[in-house]
């Protein structure tokens, strides 16, 4: 396959907990990773948390496990993102996992390699391989804070991304590590951040972008032309210094408010528009897959 279309539907179990059904155009009833692979999508991406248990565990491993066996039965490729914390991780926060708070560096380096090795391994062990592997969600400055914080302690975060890349390479030796920042059209953040990994002799296989043009435009100013232009101007450049492949892992339009009252006719085609445009230029430049959040 040259080019991945995914979504991230770490939601399913949880919702499906909660009744709810997911239906085709034709109102079918199907389940979500079936929907997906009706509608031409080739892969998924699945988070994991360290101990999610005041969250309803889901995400934990287990949960991990029973999503990616639906895409094995159904020939899909698996991403796992690990998060490195007990509850959502992102650039607003890293938080150390609770049963890794008062660990010394050198235990950190440990507790990731050993977290990461025990979700691949439960995987491997039910017959499933994944193709990509994040080490870290979304760590544009760092991640396990403040031990891993980019900015107060590179180094740290370099040696904590460095423990999560050999673990993975431990269990699967062929999967692709990626790092993944925000913001893919900040050009800046990732000459910096990837900069901070390189110099301190930590490897990784891929680049992971997140790429939002609706919300780029309400918190940086930019419109969704600048964000997606900006963003693919950034691939290039990106692909071509470190030498590897890079692939947008998290897009994501606004369909409905947090009421979940549908968002009007002209967002919703701004949106489909802004979409059809990322995987296509996306194709254009050599990106390697657009994975929907």
């Amino acid at each position: 396959v040259d080019f991945y279309k995914g979504a991230d539907i770490s939601w399913v179990t949880e919702l499906e907990s909660k009744g709810h059904k997911f239906y085709n155009d034709n109102g079918d009833e199907r389940e979500c990773t079936a929907l997906m692979k009706e509608y031409g999508m080739n892969a998924i991406r699945l988070r994991v948390w360290v101990d999610p248990k005041e969250h309803g565990n889901w995400c934990n491993k287990e949960d991990v496990l029973v999503k990616a066996k639906r895409a094995k039965v159904l020939g899909m490729e698996v991403m796992v993102d690990f998060h490195y914390s007990d509850w959502w991780a992102d650039p607003a926060k890293q938080n150390i996992p609770a049963s890794w708070k008062e660990h010394t560096y050198e235990q950190m380096k440990k507790d990731v390699a050993n977290h990461t090795k025990e979700v691949l391994q439960l995987l491997k062990d039910n017959g499933i391989t994944p193709k990509w592997v994040q080490v870290g969600n979304e760590s544009s400055n760092g991640f396990l804070w403040d031990m891993g914080h980019a900015t107060n302690n590179p180094k740290q975060y370099t040696g904590l991304f460095a423990s999560g890349y050999e673990a993975v390479k431990e269990v699967f030796s062929d999967a692709i590590v990626i790092v993944h920042l925000d913001n893919g059209f900040d050009e800046d953040l990732y000459n910096w951040n990837l900069d901070i990994l390189k110099n301190n002799g930590a490897k990784f296989d891929m680049i992971g972008m997140s790429l939002y043009p609706y919300w780029s435009e309400i918190y940086h100013g930019k419109s969704a032309e600048e964000t997606i232009g900006g963003c693919m101007a950034n691939i290039q450049k990106m692909k071509a210094k470190y030498g590897c492949d890079v692939m947008i892992v998290e897009t994501g339009m606004l369909c409905a408010d947090e009421q979940g009252k549908l968002a009007s006719a002209s967002v919703l085609e701004d949106g489909y528009n802004q979409l059809t445009r990322i995987i296509k230029e996306s194709k254009e430049v050599g990106c390697k897959g657009v994975f929907y959040w």
